[in-house]
């Protein structure tokens, strides 16, 4: 469930503010095909089954622009700010690729509140979104893939 916010001016004080656990995805190797075609970053560790089993992780691996990517799906589980006439994806800080993503694996995403202020009219936030994998090896879930600061801009009605 989405944490709500009625008003973009709603955000400013809610630094610190969890956001999520959003719902499960699997990444399957469709998926993972499915951006190769697009990008053309068909490399074995992605998309070669048999030769990825005897690579270094064992089997294919999701690529880390394709976890980054799956952001913008998780974000509206996170986070829900109405009343405004439109937003600006304006960018992404500090974006880390901690763990890789086996094809096969589930991952989620949490977040965080990390700053809100008002600019040009607007009300910027930049939330700290971490992607978390559940390997289904009876590791702990949470163990991080990805880690970005997005940072949106809401212009009020």
């Amino acid at each position: 469930m989405p944490k709500i916010f009625n008003h973009p001016a709603d955000l400013l004080g809610q630094e610190e503010t969890k956001l999520g656990p959003t719902q499960w995805l699997t990444i399957d190797q469709q998926r993972v095909d499915g951006f190769a075609d697009v990008t053309g970053d068909r490399q074995w560790i992605h998309v070669d089954v048999e030769r990825a089993r005897e690579g270094p992780f064992g089997g294919t691996i999701a690529h880390g622009y394709l976890v980054l990517s799956l952001v913008n799906h998780f974000l509206p589980q996170l986070i829900d700010v109405r009343g405004f006439a439109h937003g600006v994806n304006v960018g992404a800080d500090r974006l880390r690729f901690l763990s890789p993503v086996k094809v096969g694996s589930r991952i989620r995403a949490v977040g965080e509140i990390i700053a809100a202020e008002e600019i040009k009219g607007a009300v910027q936030s930049t939330v700290r979104v971490s992607i978390e994998i559940d390997e289904g090896d009876g590791e702990p879930a949470g163990k991080p893939a990805c880690v970005l600061d997005t940072i949106s801009r809401y212009y009020p009605e």
